[in-house]
Formats: C-alpha cells, sequence, structure tokens
C-alpha cells in the first residue's frame, strides 16, 4: 500500500507532535506535508468543512504562541517566504478528521502513521505515569526506613563505645 515516494514511517510522524495548551498537536503544514498537499489547500479543505471540527479537535494558535514556535523552531518571518497568519493545530481526532475530508491514497496512508503516533505518544505518557508512581512508592518505602537505620547505627555504636571504667562501689563489702 505504501508508494515508492513515501518517506513516512510512525517515528517521523511522532517527532512532528507538539504539546500546546496542554493538548497534543500536528501544526497545519506538517499535516499537509505528510498528505502531499500545501498548507493552502489542507486549509481551505478544513475551512470548508468547519462543522467538523470543533475546538477539541483544531484550534488556531494566538500571535504569542506563533512567535514562541517562530523562533523556537527558527520558521521565517513574513516577508521572508514566512506565513502571514498563525497556524493552526489539530489534534488526533482533527488529523483523521482531514484525512477523512481529503480522501486521497497519500491522505488514508498518511492517517494510519499519525494515529499510531499519536497512540505511541499515550502509551509512553502512561509508561512514565506508572514510572513516576513506582519511584514514589519507593521513596515511601525507603522514608519509613531511615529512621528503623538510624536506631540500628546508634545501637551499633554503642555496642562500639569503649566500656566505661569501673567505680569503686560506696558502702562496705561483704566478707
Amino acid at each position: 500500500m505504501r508508494s515508492r515516494n513515501s518517506v513516512l514511517s510512525v517515528g517521523s510522524a511522532e517527532s512532528l507532535i507538539l504539546e500546546i495548551r496542554n493538548h497534543k498537536v500536528m501544526l497545519d503544514s506538517s499535516l499537509a506535508a505528510l498528505y502531499g498537499l500545501s498548507t493552502t489547500r489542507l486549509n481551505q479543505q478544513m475551512k470548508r468543512n468547519l462543522k467538523r471540527f470543533p475546538a477539541d479537535f483544531m484550534f488556531q494558535l494566538t500571535r504569542d504562541e506563533f512567535e514562541s514556535l517562530r523562533s523556537q523552531f527558527a520558521i521565517s518571518k513574513v516577508g521572508r517566504g514566512g506565513r502571514r497568519f498563525p497556524p493552526y493545530a489539530f489534534t488526533e481526532h482533527g488529523a483523521i478528521m482531514l484525512a477523512s475530508i481529503l480522501n486521497t491514497e497519500r491522505a488514508i496512508e498518511a492517517s494510519i502513521y499519525v494515529v499510531r503516533a499519536f497512540v505511541r505518544m499515550r502509551e509512553l505518557i502512561g509508561t512514565q505515569k506508572v514510572v513516576a508512581d513506582k519511584l514514589t512508592e519507593l521513596e515511601r518505602r525507603i522514608g519509613g526506613h531511615d529512621e528503623e537505620i538510624r536506631n540500628i547505627v546508634a545501637a551499633i555504636r554503642q555496642l562500639m563505645a569503649p566500656p566505661q571504667a569501673k567505680r569503686k562501689k560506696i558502702g562496705f563489702e561483704r566478707i
């Protein structure tokens, strides 16, 4: 099903996923490249089908978010080939919806990789949470042992302390 000039992989799609506003998203330009379209064409199709893209599927970046991305990823400025408008960000569901309205072989193929990349990201996040929970449990266990270890060390120090000199007894001795 893969075409000869296709360079899609889950890893390459995964590298295009960003976290913006606490959502895992892909920018319109990245999806356009994956789907084999121009960003303008992709956005035209999306705007013609706006009812299919509620706020939890897609949102447009603010100017500040766009400027932050521009400096972070070295996107060229307006007048130098850069974008004039902030990009759209698509969640996993928005990316799938885009593939359904584009309905080309390339879009169908790319959507599979996009979905797999989002699923893999969710799995990695879940794994990180499990590891964090285990570390918290380990810290709790070790924290309880600290006091026990201190008591053992104190007992060992008492045993290691030199014996005190015997004092003479006061009083009479029995014979």
